[in-house]
């Protein structure tokens, strides 16, 4: 098979720098959008030269449709969307302000919406995409004070599985990890680090992501995979 042409959101965070460069270790071109150049400066650091000339570093507004439809015209081919982007947020839900739980649809779901509407455009030109979505274990299993993150990935779980019907029949998939707590640098300030080796690692759930997102992934379409690490 051609080289693949990988769009991967969220590509410079934490998950992403677990994720990123084994999606580059199998030789694919891929491009990440940015806001913030010291989150792509970090990145950098973990890459040799040869996968840095295969990473293509594109500021985006992944809010905003038109800065989406930009990013993505802008590759040459979309063979695989990694939508990484996400937010969390917790509280009681009698305490949770509106403009928190705007802000948790907007970070989780309307982002992967739009990237996923602007690439399956690109795919279904050419007949061939994978596209792999991150829910989280409360997309299926939802716990107190996390309604609003809950909710949103839960959103996801039904975005992704959705499209995996709308595409039957064609040679372009759409599947979603649910992993557990990411063993991430936020997460350790913002929960501590007491049960730090139960939670998964970027790189084990970067694994799955690139097995998804890869030709032997073929007949497995709609699937929620649970990665859950050891809780």
């Amino acid at each position: 098979m051609q080289t693949q042409h990988v769009l991967i959101t969220g590509g410079t965070g934490g998950l992403g720098l677990g994720v990123t460069p084994q999606i580059l270790m199998a030789g694919a071109e891929v491009t990440i959008p940015f806001i913030n150049e010291s989150e792509v400066n970090r990145l950098r650091e973990r890459l040799s030269a040869a996968e840095l000339a295969r990473t293509h570093f594109v500021k985006a507004d992944l809010m905003q449709e038109s800065s989406v439809a930009e990013l993505v015209m802008g590759m040459q081919r979309v063979d695989v969307l990694i939508h990484l982007v996400g937010g969390f947020a917790m509280g009681p839900t009698h305490e949770f302000s509106e403009q928190d739980w705007i802000q948790m649809l907007d970070l989780n779901l309307r982002t992967a919406f739009l990237l996923c509407k602007h690439s399956l455009k690109r795919m279904r030109q050419h007949g061939y995409g994978r596209i792999v979505t991150v829910g989280s274990q409360g997309a299926v299993q939802p716990g107190g004070q996390l309604a609003a993150y809950c909710a949103a990935k839960a959103g996801v779980v039904a975005l992704t599985q959705s499209i995996a019907d709308e595409t039957r029949g064609t040679n372009i998939t759409a599947n979603v990890v649910l992993p557990s707590i990411i063993d991430t640098p936020s997460n350790r300030e913002a929960m501590g680090t007491e049960q730090v080796d139960q939670w998964v690692k970027p790189e084990s759930l970067g694994q799955v992501i690139g097995f998804l997102a890869s030709e032997a992934a073929q007949d497995i379409r709609g699937a929620a995979v649970p990665v859950y690490g050891s809780l």
